[in-house]
């Protein structure tokens, strides 16, 4: 049997320490496509690199036989290698996705005149429906006569997931420091055929739920760490943990998204704790330093009606409950400062300019007399 090959877009940390790793694993030859020279040419070069676990054993797990396209400068190698790939993935950012299109789209192109087999596109980022996104994104390049070829040759299953990986040590080269957790989590309703052979992801017919799972513990609990740990000057995400007032706002408000998910979604309560529960113990590992910072830039998209906090809340006002906690956190939210962090400066001059009912008004897309903004505004934030 041929080697099987996997396409991957984006050679950043999530790449080469998540979703390339668990190809290697499961016997794909992987290829990184990226922009960056120094990155493309050292993958070139070495050919391989390590996965380090943040763990008391600092496991190194050898990930061999690697290769990179530069995205731009190789962009016929890179067309070929669309369309001759078993798998193609992408880690590169949602706001990437649209960039990295015309690329798809060329290479799907030729894929479709040639005859070539459909390949599945996973774009494993965190966003909701991802891979449904890059596909309007490619069809969008490719000319209307073309498109249903190109539909016909691949498929593009929505993911979740879901691995911390740090800020990474000074020295590391292409090696790579990750937490031992992951989940990768994959729409079986969207694949082109049957589903890839990878040990490391999980396929299922209803991938909402673990989306929103996901989304309102992990990123709303890390975010809620980050700009609660800020206001009581902790620097890191464990530190913050430490604090007695961090941890117990914390706790609320994942229970209250909790409540939320297993209303919406018919989650098993007990077994939902546990996952909460587990997800704070992530936070909490003491291999791991996690900058408040890192966790908590770019707040105005954070702040944003369909993000990690905003949107809990008014799904829970929905149901009729109050978010007391998630609006604390809220509006210790505002109060974010980082002079190096433009949506953080942004957001105080905005502030200061405006007040804080409309300041959340506008980057929550709410009306100022909102109940939201209301109940944020009677909030206690942290101090």
């Amino acid at each position: 049997m041929a080697e099987q090959r996997a396409l991957h877009f984006g050679a950043g940390n999530i790449g080469r320490g998540f979703i390339g790793l668990l190809l290697a694993e499961a016997g794909y030859a992987v290829t990184f496509a990226d922009v960056r020279d120094d990155v493309v040419e050292a993958l070139e070069r070495e050919g391989r690199y390590g996965v380090i676990l943040a763990s008391e054993s600092r496991e190194r797990i050898p990930v061999e036989g690697v290769g990179a396209v530069h995205s731009l400068r190789e962009a016929k190698r890179l067309e070929e290698l669309v369309a001759t790939a078993d798998l193609i993935t992408t880690a590169v950012g949602p706001n990437v996705l649209p960039i990295i299109a015309p690329a798809l789209a060329a290479g799907l192109r030729l894929r479709a005149r040639s005859g070539g087999p459909a390949v599945d596109v996973i774009a494993c980022e965190n966003m909701i429906g991802a891979s449904s996104a890059l596909r309007r994104h490619v069809l969008d390049n490719v000319p209307e006569y073309e498109r249903p070829g190109v539909g016909r040759v691949f498929g593009s299953p929505n993911s979740a997931v879901d691995r911390i990986v740090p800020e990474q040590l000074p020295g590391l080269g292409l090696d790579v420091l990750v937490e031992p957790f992951y989940e990768w989590v994959v729409d079986a309703s969207g694949l082109a055929g049957v589903a890839p052979r990878v040990p490391g992801a999980t396929y299922v017919e209803d991938l909402a739920p673990y989306i929103e799972r996901k989304l309102l513990t992990v990123n709303t609990g890390h975010a809620a760490v980050a700009y609660l740990g800020h206001a009581r000057e902790r620097e890191t995400i464990s530190s913050s943990l430490e604090d007695e007032t961090v941890r117990h706002l914390a706790t609320d408000a994942l229970q209250e998204t909790g409540t939320l998910l297993v209303t919406k979604h018919g989650l098993d309560p007990e077994e939902h704790r546990k996952y909460r529960e587990k997800t704070l113990a992530r936070f909490r590992n003491p291999a791991i330093t996690d900058e408040v910072r890192r966790v908590g830039r770019a707040p105005i998209r954070k702040l944003g009606r369909e993000e990690r906090l905003v949107s809990p809340a008014l799904g829970l006002l929905e149901l009729g409950h109050r978010p007391e906690s998630l609006a604390s956190v809220i509006r210790t939210a505002l109060r974010y400062t980082d002079p190096n962090d433009e949506q953080a400066v942004e957001l105080q001059e905005t502030v200061a300019a405006k007040g804080e009912r409309a300041t959340l008004a506008r980057y929550a897309d709410l009306p100022e007399d909102h109940p939201l903004v209301e109940l944020v505004l009677e909030a206690d934030p942290v101090r």
